[in-house]
């Protein structure tokens, strides 16, 4: 079929593939890097304290949503999960959300990426552009969100909580036992003194665990990201980009990009660190300065995203939140670009190549070599977390495999004498199916 196109042969596979892997390997040692802090500090920071201190849209509660978010797992799919659990019990519905935007946007392991990968300057706009869409998120979203349908929201899911936590009961007598040995637990962590966490073995092995989690359920994201993006670098032709981008116009280029920019992140179906090398592809093509930092921020509107917010919101607070965020996306990438043009920093240097597809004795191998070993020692912690005093309190979502608290877990299901933990209602439903379509 290749053949009869006509347009794609075996050697530009071959050469996308190539690509592909040497991006991924020019930022290995930065994803191992970030991986490893946002392990540590999902293990070591309480979740009780942000949701005590993110009770309105105030300054401060905005700036402490900000911090907490900027600390926490960078994954898209865990951050909508942990801001629906944090507006459950109570915190404010635009402070949820902006927490939802710095875990994602604002974390250090896209930083380092962006860094390696495309230069300085965006690695740059990443932080200057971030707390310029949370700003915007908190002015558009005080109109865009209705107070009804946010109340409604919230009835809605303390609803569906309640009447889970009512079938668990049905189903598991000893559920409510559990619950309450695992609360005394984790109040019991949270309040030992900081010194004794960090030379805590255990309260390392469940860092790492964080680590190994988030890395597992990120697999396939980073594949597509750094697969994709190897494809388009060397399959899509520039006349095609000149096209979508309409590259010359001055004002009106900007513009039409920092638009579209989010529209391409919602349908690539690619979120988290995996679209920045995307993003190298689509800077290669032509996109404008702007358009590509809308583009890195609009990982929270991808399609299987909405999906969930429909889910968790309904359909009409969906909807508002899709335009809000496509809103903010794009005014925050042109007030970066207007920003980085006035202090002369944007940059003009397109490289042929987004990398060098070849292996080199320089830095980039020699960190790698370095946080290929550090990668073996969080298997290795993770591996043996309870022999080293780990796990208590945690369990692994069978679905997606990433670390959840068992007192907080957004879900649960309890099946004959074995209960499961679940990041997110997404990956319970499908755990459901899974269970439906076994035979008899």
């Amino acid at each position: 079929m290749i053949h009869a196109v006509g347009l794609i042969s075996l050697a530009d596979i071959g050469e996308s593939v190539k690509e592909a892997f040497f991006m991924f390997w020019a930022t290995l040692w930065a994803l191992v890097l970030g991986f490893a802090l946002s392990g540590a500090v999902q293990a070591f920071v309480s979740k009780e304290d942000m949701q005590r201190t993110m009770g309105d849209h105030g300054a401060p509660a905005v700036t402490r949503a900000t911090g907490f978010g900027m600390m926490s797992s960078s994954c898209s799919y865990a951050a909508t999960a942990m801001s629906k659990s944090l507006f459950q019990k109570g915190a404010d519905f635009v402070t949820a959300m902006v927490f939802m935007f710095a875990s994602t946007n604002l974390v250090i392991e896209l930083g380092v990426v962006l860094l390696i990968l495309m230069g300085w300057q965006f690695a740059a706009a990443e932080f200057v552009g971030g707390p310029i869409m949370i700003l915007l998120l908190v002015i558009v979203g005080a109109y865009a969100f209705n107070r009804h349908q946010v109340e409604q929201a919230r009835r809605r899911l303390q609803e569906g909580q309640t009447a889970g936590k009512a079938a668990a009961a049905g189903r598991d007598h000893e559920h409510d036992a559990m619950v309450g040995l695992s609360e005394a637990r984790h109040h019991e962590l949270d309040q030992t003194p900081w010194r004794e966490k960090l030379t805590s073995k255990g309260a390392w092995a469940d860092a790492a665990t964080y680590s190994m989690a988030d890395i597992k359920m990120l697999r396939k994201e980073l594949l597509i990201g750094y697969g994709v993006a190897g494809f388009l670098a060397v399959l899509v032709p520039m006349d095609v980009w000149n096209n979508l981008f309409i590259p010359g116009h001055g004002l009106l280029t900007t513009i039409e990009n920092v638009v579209i920019g989010p529209l391409i992140a919602c349908i690539s179906f690619v979120c988290s660190v995996g679209n920045v090398p995307m993003a190298a592809a689509l800077w290669h093509g032509g996109i404008s300065f702007g358009g590509v930092i809308s583009f890195v921020f609009a990982d929270l509107i991808a399609l299987p995203l909405l999906l969930i917010y429909r889910k968790y919101y309904g359909t009409k607070l969906a909807l508002r939140l899709f335009l809000t965020f496509w809103l903010v996306m794009s005014v925050a990438g042109l007030a970066v670009e207007g920003l980085f043009g006035i202090a002369g920093a944007i940059p003009t240097d397109r490289p042929h190549d987004v990398v060098a597809a070849g292996f080199e004795w320089n830095y980039t191998t020699v960190l790698n070599i370095v946080f290929l070993g550090v990668l073996g020692l969080l298997y290795w912690l993770a591996r043996n977390r309870a022999r080293l005093g780990g796990g208590d309190g945690y369990a692994l979502d069978p679905v997606c495999g990433m670390q959840v608290r068992t007192v907080d877990a957004p879900a649960t299901r309890h099946e004959g004498e074995r209960s499961y933990w679940f990041c997110s209602d997404a990956c319970a439903d499908r755990f459901d199916r899974s269970l439906g379509s076994r035979p008899g």
